[in-house]
């Protein structure tokens, strides 16, 4: 694998059951180039946590997440920190799960020993065809809204756009960005509206809330947290997190 990602991605061949798998080491920093896949695919770590960008939806999976995307969406996989990741494709004919969406799915310790044993070496066909329609009968979806905001292109927005991405916590006001790019409120504003489909304050919550979900996977106390991606109290985290995603940060990755 190469730093800059794959150059072409190879198709997945189809296997003897609905369910391929396969298991690799992804390097801290390292990325997939965006592709796509004729099959669904469920992507897992079994350690670490990975994220997957659609589009400009992005979805932070530590263990007990994982990714429906069902076949034809592209996509691209990488990990901050490094994690040994599963790539389990389900062939779409042979499956009985009909999310048409990228959902994000609740993996159970049943499920993790479910994946575990499939990728296993030597099961046979029978073995492998009860297992897999166990794993469809678990495959339970998490009901949040996924982060992301698309970046602005103009140059001044896109200035800011970088300064907030480099640096949650910077508190600078809409003006304030405004004069370090040498253009009015009002049009970086408008720039923002234009080009991301959102206000800047909008674009802002996102960026940071994006900027949490790490810190949430791997655990860290709210308060951290909150701390980290800009916010000055736990509360105010807490509170933008639950009306942009649906849910609590507490029960975003719960088990």
């Amino acid at each position: 694998m190469s730093r800059n990602g794959y150059s072409s991605f190879h198709p997945v061949p189809p296997g003897a059951t609905a369910m391929v798998l396969g298991a690799g080491v992804l390097p801290a920093g390292y990325w997939f180039d965006t592709h796509e896949h004729p099959q669904h695919q469920i992507a897992w770590a079994a350690r670490g946590v990975i994220a997957v960008e659609v589009g400009d939806d992005r979805w932070v999976l530590p263990p007990t997440r994982a990714l429906w995307i069902p076949g034809g969406v592209r996509h691209r996989t990488g990990s901050a920190d490094g994690a040994e990741m599963r790539g389990i494709y389900v062939e779409p004919d042979r499956c009985p799960v009909t999310f048409t969406a990228p959902t994000m799915v609740r993996v159970t310790r049943l499920l993790h020993e479910l994946f575990d044993h499939l990728g296993a070496p030597g099961t046979g066909s029978a073995r492998r065809e009860r297992a897999e329609a166990v794993v469809f009968d678990l495959v339970e979806p998490v009901d949040v809204i996924p982060i992301g905001a698309h970046s602005p292109t103009d140059p001044r927005a896109r200035q800011v756009a970088d300064a907030l991405a480099a640096d949650p916590t910077d508190h600078r006001t809409l003006a304030e960005f405004a004069a370090a790019v040498a253009t009015s409120p009002r049009t970086l504003a408008r720039l923002f509206v234009a080009e991301t489909g959102i206000s800047f304050g909008q674009w802002r919550t996102q960026i940071r809330l994006a900027a949490s979900l790490p810190l949430l996977a791997a655990e860290l106390p709210i308060a951290r947290i909150a701390g980290r991606v800009g916010y000055a109290t736990p509360s105010a985290y807490v509170a933008a997190f639950r009306r942009a995603v649906g849910v609590s940060p507490g029960k975003y990755f719960a088990g």
